[in-house]
């Protein structure tokens, strides 16, 4: 009987306190979203932590002639490795920046044709990113033979550092938006991006007002636990988070089946079962304007 009444008490306590997540984050959103819509320079090691503010977010007032990023505009720029990454790992966060009126850029480093499926694979790209609200002329795939899909090549960090630096200055975007150094599966592709990009911001070439936030990768057992998982993501610090309820949850899953050619039953089961599919927390790359040249 005690252990019965101890699982109910859990039960309950844990319900309120997802609840109570929802509730504050709704609170905290603003804020949140103000911080990658407003010139940024990311400091030190300074995180956001719900219980807190961050105070190390600085105005900027450059005169330099690369594009500026109006206070209170948000372009974001995603930048993934291949098809299906744009929905099985940040649709939380796509679909919480279009819901606030920001502009979304999708930069794909590859067709995903490891098995020779590229051509399908960038149409149900297309189908994914007009699910989630991002327009297909907002969306670019790239097919280089440098950059294949394939966990054994290593990939350029000279062409992925080219790449992301153009679409950051044609586009003015405010924030980046990209892998950690695990890359949430620890694909090697993935991690190559996130390789590139801090070295970009180590280099100090990032236009004044860009900043640059790494999708925390967490453990297996965090992974899989799906809206349970939620107040553990809320405690823990982080610069950035994004999290979604159900009718969100709806599009992000419409947006997973798109990929029809990537649809195993594994994927059903991540689906139903991944953190990524409810929340997203991120961590600010260190933006540093010291020389460092980029082989």
């Amino acid at each position: 009987m005690f252990v019965f009444v101890t699982i109910i008490f859990v039960f309950v306590a844990y319900t309120i306190s997802i609840k109570f997540v929802y509730y504050r984050y709704s609170q905290v959103w603003p804020h949140l979203r103000n911080k990658i819509s407003t010139p940024l320079n990311t400091v030190g090691n300074a995180s956001f932590c719900p219980t807190r503010e961050r105070s190390s977010a600085l105005l900027r007032n450059s005169e330099e002639d690369e594009p500026r990023v109006t206070a209170g505009e948000t372009r974001a720029l995603l930048v993934t490795a291949h098809p299906d990454d744009e929905c099985m790992f940040f649709a939380p966060t796509v679909l919480k920046l279009v819901e606030s009126q920001a502009t979304v850029y999708l930069l794909c480093l590859s067709t995903g044709n490891y098995s020779n499926q590229g051509l399908q694979r960038k149409r149900e790209l297309l189908d994914s990113c007009a699910v989630l609200g991002i327009p297909s002329d907002h969306v670019t795939i790239i097919d280089d033979k440098e950059l294949p899909d394939d966990p054994a090549v290593q990939w350029s960090t000279a062409l992925i550092s080219s790449l992301t630096l153009k679409h950051i200055r044609n586009y003015s975007i405010s924030v980046v938006l990209t892998f950690d150094g695990s890359g949430v599966s620890r694909h090697a592709n993935h991690i190559a991006i996130y390789v590139a990009l801090r070295h970009l911001a180590s280099a100090g070439r990032l236009p004044e007002g860009c900043q640059i936030l790494s999708l925390h990768s967490i453990s297996l057992l965090r992974k899989y636990v799906s809206v349970l998982e939620l107040p553990v993501s809320w405690l823990l610090p982080s610069d950035f988070c994004c999290i979604i309820g159900w009718e969100e949850y709806k599009h992000a899953k419409k947006a997973m089946l798109c990929h029809r050619s990537q649809l195993l039953w594994f994927r059903q089961l991540y689906i139903l079962f991944s953190r990524y599919m409810l929340v997203n927390t991120f961590q600010a790359i260190t933006v540093e304007t010291k020389n460092v040249k980029i082989y």
